[in-house]
């Protein structure tokens, strides 16, 4: 059985658990990171030498960063579904994914971290909105895309939305000051709606 190790309160392990949930794949999750630990011992070294969740083993075989690891599920489990088979559908969802991990998730860090990790006294406020506002600034590129297509790709869900969709959730769930952004709104609805969208990524920001 896919063995996931990660804890559940990070975003890169829920992508995985998003990601399973589509699938319809069944795992066993292991708690490990944040305030689990687990993942500075030799032993996570040798399956990710990074000290980073998720990892995931499926029969053996070791992958880790997140976003490899809900491409490599989706091209063996549902290869022209969640994994595009249209080479620049593809092309599309994954530079969304990459997008997020290189320009999303920057913006969002000192934002999460200061309004959500860091006592109310301690929090550095223009740190924080300087954050906010570049982070705002992703969101509009978002919300411009989504008034075009329905997804992030185009008419249909796909990888491409994953790591993005729980970004935007911490978006619209994180204490801040938000911009009106209505096509990224009906985008996180009817993300909403997906059993594993409920599942893993509808809870509260922590």
């Amino acid at each position: 059985m896919l063995k996931v190790l990660g804890r559940d309160t990070s975003s890169n392990v829920m992508k995985v658990l998003w990601a399973c949930a589509e699938l319809g794949l069944e795992f066993e999750r292991e708690d490990v990171g944040g305030e689990f630990g687990g993942n500075d011992t030799p032993e996570f070294g040798a399956l990710n030498p990074n000290g980073l969740v998720p990892v995931i083993i499926d029969s053996g075989f070791v992958n880790w960063e997140s976003n490899a690891c809900v491409r490599y599920l989706a091209a063996k489990h549902d290869p022209g579904g969640l994994y595009p088979e249209d080479l620049q559908v593809r092309a599309v969802a994954e530079r969304w994914m990459d997008w997020q991990v290189t320009t999303v998730s920057p913006a969002m860090i000192p934002v999460f971290r200061g309004m959500i990790r860091t006592a109310p006294e301690n929090r550095n406020m223009e740190i924080i909105e300087l954050g906010r506002a570049a982070l705002s600034a992703k969101m509009a590129i978002m919300d411009d895309t989504l008034k075009k297509n329905t997804f992030m790709a185009g008419d249909k869900f796909s990888i491409g939305d994953i790591p993005l969709g729980i970004a935007a959730w911490r978006w619209f769930n994180m204490p801040i000051e938000r911009e009106d952004y209505p096509n990224l709104r009906r985008w996180v609805e009817s993300l909403s709606q997906r059993p594993g969208y409920q599942a893993h990524i509808m809870k509260p920001v922590v």
